[in-house]
């Protein structure tokens, strides 16, 4: 048992964040994620669309895909900049959308920082425009997507474990690990697949579960909305603070902030549309 624990201890020191590299080619992982997050967000949708009566085409959904993944691409980058970081790009503009550092010449840095809840902002706002421009009820499309976006979080999640970034706090219990871009080498929490978990598979399964007796176009999102917040706010207790911004008021972290933001819109949305909206059950989509 002992040997079990130590192996799990040490997995992430075992891991490495590149599928290959050739030359200046470099196939890591997360881009992998995302690639998993999107055809399995296709999938689902691409299922619902033949087995529930929505009525979008296929074009439509591939349409949308591509604005949503530059709304989520955008938002998250954006959002990580106004978020947590933001003093450092006021000094440095120019990184915050190109993967070079202009201070000493032109040196290739990456592009590295996203925020999940600028992420979701864009994915919203891209939404909005493209139902706006398709003459679409924003409310039903969102209904339909909505289930389907903690499966695809969770991918996203795993890609953070493999890179060993977004650990925990330091813990003492015998499922903690040891990650290699933490220097302090203490044990942690792998948070990492705490969200996986809930912010991902356990709310899809909610989400999922409930899809078809959804009683007013919204209420999905709302769920989802409410659902990430809460899930995400009892995690951030398990997850190590962002070094440059620690804690707000000496207890919470920036990502707790915008969970409760994330929970405050999540219960305007379930009461707008529930004042609004013209109900699809009892008689639901089934």
């Amino acid at each position: 048992m002992e040997q079990i624990i130590a192996w799990w201890q040490q997995l992430p020191y075992h891991m490495s964040p590149e599928l290959f590299s050739c030359g200046a080619l470099h196939l890591r992982y997360y881009g992998l994620m995302y690639l998993a997050a999107l055809l399995s967000t296709y999938g689902l949708i691409s299922y619902r669309l033949k087995t529930e009566p929505f009525g979008y085409s296929a074009d439509t959904i591939q349409g949308f895909l591509f604005w949503g993944m530059t709304g989520v691409l955008l938002g998250g980058r954006l959002g990580y900049v106004l978020f947590y970081n933001a003093g450092y790009y006021a000094h440095h503009p120019l990184e915050i959308l190109l993967p070079w550092d202009f201070s000493q010449g032109m040196r290739f840095i990456g592009i590295s920082g996203m925020s999940y809840h600028g992420g979701a902002l864009g994915l919203i706002a891209a939404a909005l425009l493209f139902c706006r421009r398709r003459r679409i009820d924003f409310w039903n499309f969102a209904e339909l997507f909505a289930p389907a976006f903690p499966l695809g979080y969770t991918f996203g999640r795993i890609g953070n474990f493999i890179n060993g970034e977004l650990y925990g706090r330091s813990t003492s219990v015998p499922w903690g690990m040891y990650f290699p871009l933490d220097s302090s080498h203490l044990l942690r929490h792998p948070s990492q697949l705490y969200e996986a978990l809930g912010e991902g598979i356990l709310l899809f399964i909610i989400l999922w579960s409930v899809r078809k007796r959804s009683p007013f176009d919204g209420f999905l999102l709302a769920v989802y909305l409410i659902g990430y917040g809460a899930v995400r706010f009892c995690i951030e207790f398990f997850r190590e603070p962002d070094p440059q911004i620690g804690y707000l008021f000496s207890f919470f972290t920036m990502g707790q902030m915008l969970c409760i933001a994330m929970i405050l819109l999540g219960a305007a949305v379930y009461e707008y549309r529930a004042r609004t909206a013209v109900p699809t059950w009892p008689t639901g989509r089934v």
